[in-house]
């Protein structure tokens, strides 16, 4: 109340930035309402919740494919339906542009909310989690973590409107959805699954659309297209969704089993203690693999199996086995802070085990849930990769990074090699990003670790 000025300037911008996307945000909540009532077996989506979807749709949204539309054709004289008639390829860029400039401003809005938190609000004038930050934003691998895990995260949120179509007329129900193009001299219509079947790449130069080329109808496709004509990057951007909501549910449910049991064995320690080792070790002991292709196999047919095409079940696989690993490195931090004064002076004021445990033993393995987290999630996106690339986890045709790697196998040496490259090398990225992250985390959290000393160049690839 002393000094206004400076959160009401903060507030102002949040404002203004959440005007230009309040149609992205509402149409969010809406698409997660609908998903999870659809989720509930034997329950179909009230016409309330279908009511809604709808109405949010129609809300304007600043970013969007209909603001900044890309899809256009060639009249003779010039773009008829892009934005301001620019070419389809530099419509596309643009909107791709100012999607990420939005998001990278909201993380500098962000960024400047905290500061002048610290500056101008905070009663002390110094905590230990200053020193964290000031740590980690000297750590040039992690800041490079930060950046590729916000890029894949601005992918994730914005992936309609990155796509340069939409997943309905991609992929979904190409034969219902039409495209215009110009063609000898006049404008033609076709539906979009014959434009796919004349957009095929299938390795050779005449069957093939590769990165920022156009089709024969007129259409951009920045990623180029998949042996069946799809855009590619319009597979990939929905794919992500796919690869995050697996991969954070998964490291969720690890992180919270891992975490409880660590706190309890080191309070309690003796037989309880000795019961999660032995419960650990058989988990250990199982080949992940396979355990993760049998369930998978035993569990697609099944109600749980169909929620969300498949990703959910994963996300329990994954985290039925990963709790094991998750657990030993918080075990031994947990039982370093049980045996702190803190500690032995809240059991004799009589705190129960309950609030010591949440009060003062969590916050010290916090750093390393962080760490181990990162990491982890890292690893399971490029496990979700692997299984999909088998054919098995995600249900086909719900889009997957996997899948495309697949898809393109047999045309990694032709002129369709983009098919598997592509969406190679953005698996790779985004792990070394998380792996990047974790490491930062960690260097900040622990300025004495070795691998500060040695440029942070131990433990790049354990999440994967």
């Amino acid at each position: 109340m002393a000094n206004p000025r400076p959160a009401a300037v903060w507030v102002g911008i949040a404002a203004v930035l959440l005007a230009l996307q309040a149609g992205a945000v509402v149409q969010f909540l809406a698409v997660l309402l609908a998903d999870a009532v659809a989720a509930v077996p034997g329950v179909a989506v009230p016409a309330g919740v279908a009511a809604l979807e709808r109405a949010a749709d129609a809300v304007p949204t600043l970013l969007s494919r209909e603001t900044v539309p890309n899809r256009g054709y060639y009249d003779g004289s010039g773009y008829v339906g892009t934005f301001l008639g620019l070419s389809p390829d530099l419509a596309w860029l643009l909107r791709v542009a100012l999607i990420y400039a939005y998001s990278f401003a909201t993380l500098a809005w962000l960024w400047v909310g905290y500061e002048r938190y610290r500056t101008h609000y905070r009663i002390a004038d110094w905590t230990p989690r200053d020193d964290v930050i000031d740590r980690f934003r000297r750590h040039k691998w992690g800041l490079f973590g930060v950046v590729v895990v916000a890029m894949f995260f601005v992918m994730v949120m914005f992936a309609p409107a990155l796509s340069p179509t939409t997943t309905a007329a991609n992929l979904e129900n190409p034969y219902q959805h039409e495209v215009t193009y110009w063609a000898d001299g006049e404008t033609r219509t076709v539906t979009v699954g014959q434009a796919n079947l004349g957009s095929q790449s299938q390795g050779t130069p005449q069957e093939n659309v590769g990165p920022m080329q156009y089709d024969d109808y007129g259409r951009i496709h920045p990623f180029g297209t998949l042996p069946s004509g799809k855009d590619l990057f319009t597979f990939i951007a929905h794919g992500s969704r796919i690869s995050l909501v697996i991969g954070l549910v998964s490291v969720g449910l690890s992180v919270s089993i891992a975490v409880v049991l660590a706190l309890v064995t080191a309070y309690y320690r003796g037989k309880i203690d000795l019961g999660a080792v032995l419960v650990s070790d058989a988990v250990m002991g199982m080949p992940q693999l396979l355990l993760l292709i049998m369930l998978s196999v035993i569990l697609s047919g099944t109600w749980i199996g169909k929620i969300y095409s498949g990703a959910f079940v994963l996300a329990l696989i994954f985290a039925g086995t990963g709790w094991p690993a998750m657990w030993r490195s918080f075990r031994g931090p947990a039982l370093q802070v049980s045996n702190r004064e803190w500690v032995d002076a809240a059991k004799s004021f009589g705190q129960t085990p309950t609030a010591i445990m949440r009060k003062h033993m969590l916050p010290y393995i916090t750093g390393y849930v962080l760490v181990y987290g990162s990491m982890t999630l890292g690893g399971a996106i490029i496990a979700i990769a692997g299984l999909s690339f088998l054919g098995l986890g995600v249900n086909p045709p719900t889009p997957e990074w996997g899948r495309a790697v697949n898809a393109g196998q047999d045309y990694v040496t032709t002129a369709s090699w983009h098919i598997s490259l592509i969406p190679g090398i953005l698996i790779t990225l985004v792990v070394t990003g998380f792996n990047a992250l974790g490491d930062g985390i960690r260097d900040a959290i622990d300025p004495e670790s070795d691998a500060e000393d040695q440029g942070a160049a131990s433990g790049r690839g354990g999440g994967a």
